[in-house]
């Protein structure tokens, strides 16, 4: 006798899903806490509370990548050799002690009072882009500012030039498609490898500029206190720089492509951050609510270190939770009305950045970026709408949410 599939079980390759997951998500998340998924093929955790718990429960492993990479034929191995180097000491993908020395680190060159230094650069870099299409009536938003700004930033913060950023944007792309399990990319691996040893080489030289030159960049910082302490490899100081520039814009991008998204969808929304775009504290609230309601991060992954026994869910060593953080951030437990988009909404505790030892070190200039731009967008154009018959093109990533390409049209002030 056949089997019956799960009706509410999550398929990640629908075109449905990926356009809107969020009633599949919804339905996920009225049944059990943790349940099984054939779809994705391990046990998925859907409500906030259990999300947070398992963020910060040490016998679930960040560490996906040597499980994977374990697993695969030792031919197929060694061709993948550079890729497994560097994103196996990516701190992401780390458990202490080695992730508390990695992060340490990290925290120095993205510290909340370092980020907020940068606001003024970033404010120029906004007016820049605006600039480049102000008398223009319809442009791809995620093309021509989403991405843009946060990889010009980053790459400005790491000391690499600005001529180079579409080049490591590819290099980052390909990484992409294999750290956040894009499920159409062909030859995923292949080239994702060829990427890690193109990214490699560029930052193996870039180290060996700056230790002849520092400057001031978070690459000098990172290479002056390694260095001094003896904390970082040399191997693990170039995955670093690495991961930096990956994670630096990515998440970026697509909380300004989502949040606008969310906007257009809600235009009476948009008309009151409009009404308070001069009000920090407000826009503040309302990147916060942009976060919740569509963040970055649809999913993250969790490996069990050891048998667990999860509110009667029996998770064996070695298996995969998948932790909806977007289903999270819609839970009624949680959140009032959590349903509604709502720029004012306080407090938000959403998960959209995770929670714990491996909440995302880039989250203070992601949140500065939006800050800053959503009020210059709002005071720039009288009004900022989907083109009609256009259709947003999402990614298939399991990983993160977010948006290919998003064509608006531009109202002047």
């Amino acid at each position: 006798m056949a089997i019956r599939p799960d009706p509410d079980d999550l398929d990640p390759g629908d075109p449905g899903f990926i356009a809107d997951p969020f009633p599949a998500l919804a339905r996920l998340r009225e049944g059990a806490g943790v349940r099984r998924s054939a779809g994705l093929g391990g046990w998925v955790a859907s409500r906030h509370a259990d999300c947070k718990a398992l963020l910060k429960d040490p016998r679930f492993s960040a560490d996906r990548m040597t499980p994977f990479f374990e697993h695969m034929g030792p031919d197929k191995r060694a061709g993948l050799a550079t890729l497994e180097s560097t994103v196996r000491r990516w701190a992401v993908f780390v458990d202490p002690p080695d992730h508390t020395r990695l992060r340490g680190l990290m925290n120095r060159a993205f510290n909340p009072r370092a980020i907020e230094a940068l606001a003024q650069r970033v404010a120029r870099r906004v007016d820049d882009l605006i600039a480049g299409f102000r008398d223009r009536r319809r442009v791809d938003f995620i093309r021509e500012f989403a991405y843009p700004l946060p990889a010009t930033v980053i790459a400005d913060l790491l000391g690499v030039p600005i001529a180079d950023v579409e080049l490591l944007k590819r290099w980052s792309d390909e990484l992409g498609a294999f750290v956040l399990t894009a499920r159409a990319t062909p030859d995923k691996y292949a080239r994702a490898e060829a990427a890690a040893k193109e990214m490699r080489d560029y930052f193996g030289a870039l180290i060996e500029a700056r230790r002849g030159a520092p400057g001031e960049d978070a690459a000098s910082w990172l290479i002056a206190a390694s260095d001094r302490e003896g904390r970082l490899s040399s191997e693990e100081l170039v995955a670093t720089c690495v991961l930096l520039l990956f994670a630096g814009h990515e998440t970026t991008t697509h909380l300004l492509g989502n949040g606008l998204y969310a906007l257009m969808r809600h235009p009476a929304e948009m008309a009151r951050l409009r009404a308070r775009k001069d009000e920090p504290a407000f826009v503040a609230t309302a990147v916060e609510e942009m976060l919740r309601w569509d963040g970055p991060s649809l999913a993250q992954v969790r490996i069990a270190a050891e048998d667990v026994d999860w509110n009667g869910a029996r998770i064996a060593k070695g298996e995969r939770v998948f932790l909806m953080l977007a289903a999270a951030g819609r839970d009624p437990a949680v959140f009032a009305d959590p349903d509604r988009f709502d720029p004012g909404r306080d407090p938000n505790p959403h998960l959209a950045f995770g929670y714990g030892l491996h909440f995302c070190v880039g989250a203070p200039l992601a949140r500065l970026e939006a800050r800053v731009a959503f009020p210059k967008l709002l005071a720039a154009f009288a009004d900022i709408a989907p083109v009609p018959g256009a259709v947003p093109a999402w990614s298939d990533n399991l990983v993160v949410r977010g948006l290919h390409e998003l064509e608006v049209a531009l109202a002047p002030v």
